[in-house]
């Protein structure tokens, strides 16, 4: 399945998406949305472009701040945005203010059907519930369409990253488990993986933004922040990969997967 990802195998997985624990991790974005769209990377342009196929009108759905709208867009693709965080959405504004955007869920997409030539998902479907989207995206999409899936997963060979996750008590890594998270099943067809493996330069000011900008953090007690923040700093000076370097080199594992609606 590619390279190791995020988190290791002793990590459970989300629960039901449905949960309230999960619901309010979900919802909990909005209150950074600003820091979300700051620190958390791209999609590279290779892996965005598979993702979508031949598609031209294109649903991106829980777009949050618009991180892959923006990459879609670079396409020169037709997007509309939907996500049910109003603070996310706001966010999105900013960055692609030509794009559409809709308040809405993929259990209840408000959209008309037979509309879109694909429907994607950045960092976003382990927050769906899978027996509701799918009638709904299958819906929307026309004849053959594309349902397309992607994670960012920062790459843990890399030991320092390693060692950052566990301070940050990362969760499950959704993309690491392909039959519990992408067995996608009927009305859509075989799902097809590829992955892109890439590097973005970051300070160590915008390192530790993207920690707040994970769910985790932002749910955490003011205590539990400051003691993260403060063990990362310590691994940040003193690791023998990183110490001493005024940029970091974060490497990343993007990983896609797509499938088409089938006659």
């Amino acid at each position: 399945m590619g390279a190791m990802t995020e988190t290791t195998g002793a990590v459970p997985p989300l629960g039901d998406p449905s949960a309230p624990e999960t619901v309010a991790a979900a919802r909990s974005f909005g209150a950074a949305a600003s820091a979300y769209h700051r620190a958390r990377p791209g999609y590279p342009a290779e892996a965005v472009a598979w993702l979508v196929g031949d598609a031209v009108d294109v649903l991106d759905l829980g777009a949050g701040t618009g991180k892959l709208t923006e990459a879609l867009v670079a396409l020169d693709l037709d997007v509309i945005a939907v996500d049910p965080v109003e603070e996310m959405l706001d966010e999105l504004e900013l960055t692609v203010p030509a794009v559409p955007r809709i308040l809405g869920t993929a259990e209840e997409i408000p959209l008309e059907d037979e509309t879109f030539d694909a429907v994607v998902a950045g960092q976003a479907w382990h927050w769906f519930e899978p027996h509701r989207a799918l009638p709904e995206i299958a819906r929307v999409l026309r004849p053959g369409g594309i349902l397309g899936l992607v994670w960012n997963s920062r790459d843990l060979r890399a030991d320092w990253l390693r060692e950052a996750g566990e301070l940050m008590h990362e969760r499950h890594d959704a993309s690491a488990t392909f039959e519990a998270y992408v067995n996608i099943g009927a009305p859509f067809g075989e799902v097809e993986e590829h992955t892109v493996e890439w590097t973005e330069r970051m300070s160590r000011d915008r390192f530790l933004e993207l920690v707040r900008s994970r769910s985790y953090f932002i749910t955490a007690s003011p205590a539990e922040q400051e003691a993260t923040l403060a063990a990362l700093q310590t691994l940040l000076h003193t690791h023998p990969d990183v110490a001493g370097a005024v940029e970091l080199e974060v490497p990343y594992v993007t990983r896609c997967f797509r499938a088409r609606l089938e006659d």
